[in-house]
C-alpha cells in the first residue's frame, strides 16, 4: 500500500494481524490488508490489544476468501487504478473470476463483507446477486434467495394489485 506520496508504507506492510475465524483457524493478515476490514480498522490503526483480532461471525473458508480479495485489491492503489487502465481491467477480471461461486459461498461471502464492512467486496456480492435473480420471475426469486413466502394467497394478491407496476 502507498502513502500520499507515493511511497510504500512499511510499517503497514511489515507488521500483521492475527485473525481468528469462528471455527477458531488463525491467520497472518498483513495490515495493509487488515485495514480494509473496516470493523476492526480502528483497532489497527490505534493499535489496541495484542495484534489477536476474533471474527465470531465469519468461518475459516470464508474468511480466506475474504482475505484473498483484500490481498489482491491492496495491491492496487486509487491512483494505479486511474492511471493504469489495463490495470483496472485486470482487477476488474480478477473480481469476476473471484466472485464465480457457489449460491451458498456468495451468500457467505456477502455476509462476512457487510460484517466485516469491505464495501468493495459488498458491492461485488450485491452485483453477483443482482445477475443472479435478474429477469427471474418472484417464485424464481423466492428459491433462488431462499425467501419463504408466508403471504396468504389474499394478501398475495392485495400486494401485486397496489404494485401492479412493478409486475409489468
Amino acid at each position: 500500500m502507498t502513502n500520499e506520496e507515493g511511497e510504500e508504507d512499511e510499517d503497514l506492510r511489515e507488521e500483521g494481524i492475527r485473525v481468528e475465524s469462528s471455527d477458531g483457524d488463525f491467520f497472518e493478515v498483513e495490515k495493509a490488508v487488515a485495514i480494509q476490514f473496516q470493523t476492526i480498522k480502528g483497532k489497527i490503526e490505534d493499535d489496541c490489544g495484542n495484534n489477536e483480532i476474533a471474527l465470531d461471525n465469519v468461518t475459516s473458508n470464508i474468511l480466506s476468501k475474504v482475505i484473498m480479495y483484500c490481498k489482491k485489491h491492496s495491491e492496487f492503489t486509487l491512483k494505479d487504478t486511474i492511471e493504469n487502465e489495463a490495470m483496472t481491467k485486470d482487477l476488474k477480471s480478477w473480481d469476476e473470476n473471484f466472485i464465480k461461486v457457489d449460491r451458498m459461498t456468495l451468500f457467505d461471502l456477502f455476509q462476512a463483507a457487510s460484517y466485516l464492512n469491505i464495501n468493495g467486496l459488498i458491492d461485488l456480492c450485491c452485483q453477483a446477486v443482482a445477475d443472479l435473480i435478474k429477469g427471474k420471475s418472484p417464485d424464481e426469486m423466492h428459491m433462488i434467495l431462499n425467501i419463504k413466502n408466508d403471504y396468504t394467497p389474499e394478501e398475495e394478491e392485495e400486494v401485486r394489485s397496489e404494485n401492479s407496476w412493478a409486475f409489468k
